[in-house]
């Protein structure tokens, strides 16, 4: 399983890992796994919190030591958690067509069309209304970037700011 994930991406996980160790103990508290889900944009509510403690502590220890929040994320890993910012816009110039720095609903369109995912007027428009947080009408290279921190939520099943 670990082949999965690649060496920087594992360093990443352990550095946000030992940021909210605040103990340095080599395990996360209750609290320390919240203060490093917020971090993330998440806003568990502490049932949530009490339930994913549960699942991740696969020792039963009351803790979340480095190895279960990697075995626990690892089976959903998505690439979009670990982009970096250089990674990120180039994903977000691929969509950028015209290369103005702003996603349009046409440009949009036509970048899941060609991706196999055409969309349907009303899922268009709602991922534009999700995303374009401003109402500008067009999706910014910040609005993309926090679209795709969602997603890193949606696999933990959160709710997202």
């Amino acid at each position: 399983m670990m082949a999965k994930i690649h060496c920087d991406q594992l360093q990443q996980l352990k550095d946000i890992f030992n940021r909210f160790d605040m103990d340095q103990d080599g395990s996360l508290t209750l609290l320390e796994l919240a203060a490093l889900l917020r971090s993330l944009g998440l806003k568990p509510s502490g049932d949530q919190i009490h339930v994913l403690l549960a699942k991740m502590d696969s020792n039963g220890n009351g803790f979340i030591e480095f190895d279960e929040l990697v075995d626990a994320i690892l089976p959903d890993l998505n690439e979009e958690l670990f982009l970096n910012q250089d990674q990120l816009m180039e994903v977000f110039r691929s969509f950028d067509r015209d290369g103005n720095g702003y996603i349009t609903t046409a440009e949009l369109a036509g970048s899941m069309a060609k991706m196999g995912r055409p969309l349907t007027y009303r899922e268009l428009t709602d991922m534009m209304q999700e995303a374009d947080m401003n109402g500008d009408g067009v999706i910014s290279f910040n609005e993309f970037a926090n679209i795709l921190g969602k997603s890193a939520g949606e696999f933990l099943g959160l709710t997202v700011s």
